[in-house]
């Protein structure tokens, strides 16, 4: 895709993605944070169905979504994204800024909502701080994203099981944080939201200011062509 094809569409995303946000968030802190229907109903399943081998996966898999793993994964997208030394150092900026400015941003967000995650008493791993939107479920589909991206760009006609397999990673994050107990299912939708605006506005910013990014894949047609017409000894 061109620049200004990757700018308006992920303007367009991120503009509608931001509206959906605040409906969500006007919804889940309104009432002062009261649980909805839907997130008594998700915990009161999850609370009754926590075996111990699911509680052990549950536990690995939301720690993948903190920390240094996120920073480091984001460095990977940057090398799989770039051609050159230059695009791979531009791309492993970007993902920073766009998983460290995501990051503040949220936090800002979760603070000015203000609302308190579910009973203590249901939490099965340890958690902090407010609960919309979650933290976990934000990192990890920012960095899912950001992989998909760069996967995109190296095979764009091809690795959709792994494009799969990573998006079903930030998806599981957010998923085992409402499994355990810690979050209300709207808090891990939020997160999904504001990740997806977050980072299509990442993109749209990059694709407007940042002409050291590449947001085209390599062609290899010329090659093909040229052997193709290539003459026959």
């Amino acid at each position: 895709m061109r620049r200004r094809e990757v700018a308006e569409l992920s303007g367009s995303v991120s503009l509608g993605v931001w509206a959906a946000f605040a409906v969500l968030a006007a919804v889940a802190v309104g009432g002062r944070g009261a649980p909805l229907e839907l997130d008594q109903d998700v915990l009161v399943w999850a609370v009754g169905h926590r075996p111990s081998a699911a509680l052990a996966l549950a536990r690995g898999v939301t720690a993948t979504g903190t920390g240094a793993l996120p920073y480091a994964l984001a460095a990977v997208a940057a090398m799989v994204a770039g051609r050159t030394p230059q695009q791979r150092l531009a791309a492993a900026a970007f993902g920073l800024a766009c998983l460290g400015g995501g990051q503040a941003v949220r936090y800002a967000v979760m603070e000015l909502a203000h609302r308190p995650r579910p009973p203590l008493a249901d939490w099965a791993t340890h958690a902090s701080g407010w609960a919309f939107p979650s933290g976990h479920s934000t990192t990890s589909a920012l960095t899912a994203g950001l992989l998909i991206v760069a996967v995109s760009l190296r095979a764009p006609r091809g690795a959709t099981a792994l494009r799969l397999l990573i998006g079903c990673w930030g998806a599981m994050v957010g998923l085992s944080r409402a499994y355990l107990g810690v979050h209300w299912f709207t808090d891990v939708a939020g997160g999904w939201l504001f990740a997806t605006a977050w980072l299509s506005a990442c993109l749209w910013a990059a694709a407007r200011w940042l002409p050291s990014l590449s947001f085209t894949a390599p062609d290899t047609s010329s090659n093909t062509e040229e052997g193709s017409c290539a003459p026959r000894s």
